[in-house]
């Protein structure tokens, strides 16, 4: 049961007198359609086997359709909500004041440990191929924002079955022979949530401690020295604070709506980042190869790996360059299916491969993650 749902009596009186009031412009629009427009109510002259066969009726729904308001029905119906009653919709749900969550975070699936263990099984797998191609593997699953700003849902309600999952699945991996990266640690540690109040990603401050944290893991493994070059230093300035809309805005269907009405907006530092001259290492015996100024670590991921300069605070804190293919919605393997097929892997493969998988992918039915490895290139 969704614990958001209740509200009060003069809430629910307003929505249905907000409602009558879009039932009613709607009547008022379709006869503005039909007698100002001269929309014409079907296609065709209508027939009594037209219309026992549905085809009366579909056309002068699609008329209708065609009219000013139904036009815009679902943006004004999106505004309306949540103007009266505090609705986004069946995707976002408002927590506190301004903090905005993704449903997807919310909901247990059906199978959901099964599901969670195959994909375990599956990263072990990559991990042994890899292995085997001197490649070393680094696994950073991102905490969903419900468990980190658990303080700012306000009564959104995230069920205690979802409590262990990311628990389990670090476990799951570090049993296999896997290293993984604790972010939430990392992102707890932080004096206020490290994510955007009105987006689904993490702000600048949870970026950057996400990225140290693997970083510190990255120097951590053996060979570090190695997979870590062409060493590269950067400068990191922070800019003025600047308003961001948020995608749980566009989600919720309400970004059309004035500024004032909407949630505060998130204000984000934009930090810029700077390469520093002749920080490389001395050259080595990947000069004979002409591999010297290639990266030799690569990312793949989500968009939370395109957010808040998650690769520049990356890169800064590994100190040498960083390949980025990630993925906007890639969920749990959509970046690994393409980057393991692609010509980038097979003809310069990398040193160090991470990989950011959002904790709310980890439970969701599998899409074919099965077959990723099964056509990996052999890369040189």
């Amino acid at each position: 049961m969704d614990k958001t749902s209740s509200r009060s009596g003069p809430r629910y009186a307003l929505a249905g007198c907000v409602m009558a009031a879009m039932l009613a412009a709607g009547l008022l629009s379709n006869g503005y359609g039909l007698l100002v427009e001269r929309l014409p109510l079907t296609r065709s002259a209508p027939d009594w086997p037209g219309f026992l066969a549905g085809r009366v009726t579909a056309e002068i729904a699609d008329t209708m359709a065609k009219t000013p308001l139904p036009a815009r029905s679902a943006s004004l119906e999106r505004g309306v909500s949540w103007l009266a009653v505090g609705d986004l919709g069946p995707r976002v749900r408002q927590g506190c004041p301004d903090w905005l969550f993704l449903v997807d975070e919310l909901e247990p699936h059906a199978g959901g440990d099964d599901a969670m263990r195959a994909r375990a099984r599956e990263v072990a797998e990559l991990r042994t191929r890899l292995a085997g191609l001197g490649i070393e593997l680094l696994v950073a699953a991102v905490p969903d924002k419900t468990r980190i700003a658990a303080g700012e849902r306000c009564g959104v309600y995230r069920p205690a079955a979802l409590e262990g999952r990311l628990r389990d699945w670090n476990e799951a991996l570090r049993a296999a022979g896997v290293r993984t990266v604790d972010l939430e640690s990392a992102l707890r540690r932080l004096p206020v949530p490290g994510f955007l109040r009105t987006d689904t990603h993490w702000n600048e401050a949870g970026a950057e401690a996400a990225a140290d944290a693997i970083a510190a893991a990255a120097r951590a493994l053996p060979a570090a020295s190695e997979r870590l070059q062409p060493r590269q230093a950067f400068t990191v300035t922070r800019g003025n604070l600047e308003p961001l809309e948020g995608d749980l805005i566009r989600l919720a269907g309400i970004d059309w709506l004035p500024t004032a009405l909407l949630p505060a907006p998130d204000l984000e530092p934009r930090t810029a980042f700077a390469p520093v001259a002749a920080t490389a290492a001395p050259a080595s015996e990947d000069d004979l190869f002409g591999d010297t100024d290639l990266p030799r670590v690569a990312l793949i991921g989500t968009s939370y790996s395109r957010n808040s300069n998650f690769v520049p605070f990356l890169e800064a804190a590994l100190q040498t360059r960083v390949v980025n293919f990630a993925r906007d919605g890639g969920e749990f393997a959509g970046a690994a299916r393409a980057y393991f097929k692609s010509d980038e892997f097979r003809g310069t493969p990398p040193r160090l491969i991470i990989w950011e998988i959002p904790e709310r992918s980890l439970q969701r039915p599998l899409e074919g993650e099965t077959d990723i490895w099964e056509k990996t290139a052999t890369t040189r």
